[in-house]
């Protein structure tokens, strides 16, 4: 057999199998997390990759080593945007993760578990966090992850958007909105500022009443039940006619966007708006600043660039990418929850430029997904000086 051939046939191999894929390059050790944490391969993707394979192949046995390096990825993908051969890291990812779990081998928290079953009922689950809404409106802020901010107690982001819808009746494109889960159940004001943003630019809002978790949750964490959830959205999202279904979470627009494969197309919402232009916002004067993070499923998992920079401009306010913007911040879904120590350390890493900066300046530090701000927020800890956190679409939201 020539070596042509053999090659052919070694090539033909990796792509029925996503696991002999990787090609040992390293380009993924630059940018992982984990690994420039500890230097550890094993805690890499490609450490990984070898891992779940000889598990595969049988040469190795789960135990408390293998499961330990899985559990410990963040889950950012920023190895999917640099690998040359195209490895579906986050596809294994989750396989094995789901696998852990259905054989017990997973160390998912209780809590964390408890909360996977509670969002397949939002209804519950809103209901149940309406005390979380109370105390965040108060500003009586029980946990360091919550920032502050005046979620609606009672009112619903549906309620709402048919209460604007027939004030302003915006005669423009058509957009039916996720709310998410811990987004509608806890920092539900961000929902409102989307759908008033999307209102002023003349679009027209639909929010199905059936939708429901997209899934990212159940993805993070191992547990079943994705399908199920996927399928639900499809028939939500799926029974109406939409020029686009936004999300205002990267993680959740990521989730969404398996499910519905561009049946009807799922976009983030500053993609969305930057093919608009959006309406500018009263110039900013002032010592404050904004500095722009990017969400690891945003840019990795959805694989768009950025913000538009024409979104940014919009807010009135002098902007810059922070440093490491692309970097994860250490939130992955829940991987904050669960892995308190690493999370830290990657976000006091990333957020130290934050302890350098002129004097004088103010800094707003503003991203695109709910839980990378619930991580930012803990960084007060070690932020010697004092800086906001904001989702982006309320640097645009018409009621700032």
């Amino acid at each position: 057999m020539s070596g042509a051939t053999i090659e052919a046939l070694e090539l033909k191999s990796q792509m029925d199998d996503p696991l002999r894929a990787c090609v040992h390059c390293g380009l993924c050790l630059e940018v992982c997390p984990t690994y420039k944490l500890t230097g550890e391969e094993g805690n890499s993707p490609r450490g990984r990759l070898h891992l779940w394979r000889s598990i595969d192949e049988k040469r190795l046995p789960e135990d408390d080593d293998t499961d330990f390096y899985t559990s410990e990825c963040v889950g950012c993908l920023a190895c999917e945007s640099v690998c040359p051969a195209n490895v579906p890291y986050a596809h294994l990812l989750e396989k094995e993760r789901l696998r852990q779990y259905e054989r017990g081998r997973s160390k998912t928290d209780w809590k964390v578990r408890l909360a996977g079953r509670a969002v397949k009922q939002p209804s519950l689950f809103n209901l149940a966090l309406t005390p979380a809404r109370l105390l965040r409106r108060s500003n009586l802020l029980p946990h360091p992850m919550l920032f502050p901010g005046k979620p609606p107690v009672m009112e619903s982001s549906a309620a709402y958007a048919k209460r604007l819808m027939a004030q302003k009746q915006p005669d423009g494109p058509t957009v039916a909105l996720l709310t998410g889960c811990l987004m509608e159940a806890l920092f539900r004001e961000i929902n409102f500022a989307t759908i008033r943003v999307l209102i002023e630019n003349n679009v027209r809002v639909l929010i199905p009443d059936s939708q429901g978790c997209c899934g990212a949750f159940h993805e993070h964490t191992g547990m079943p039940g994705t399908d199920k959830l996927f399928e639900n959205n499809r028939t939500a999202f799926r029974g109406i006619n939409v020029d686009r279904v936004v999300t205002n979470s990267a993680g959740c627009g990521l989730a969404l966007s398996k499910a519905l494969q561009n049946k009807p197309k799922v976009q983030d919402i500053f993609g969305f708006l930057g093919e608009l232009g959006p309406k500018q916002r009263p110039r900013q004067e002032g010592t404050q600043k904004v500095y722009v993070d990017l969400p690891c499923h945003l840019v990795h998992g959805q694989k768009v660039e950025g913000i538009p920079p024409n979104v940014l401009n919009a807010t009135g306010y002098d902007w810059e990418l922070a440093p490491c913007a692309k970097d994860c911040c250490g939130s992955g879904g829940v991987y904050n929850i669960q892995k308190p120590e690493n999370a830290r350390e990657i976000l006091k890493r990333k957020s130290d430029f934050l302890n350098h900066l002129p004097s004088g300046v103010q800094p707003i530090l503003a991203t695109a997904n709910h839980v990378c701000m619930m991580q930012w927020h803990t960084a007060r800890a070690f932020i010697k000086s004092p800086f906001q956190v904001k989702h982006i679409i309320q640097l645009l939201d018409p009621a700032l």
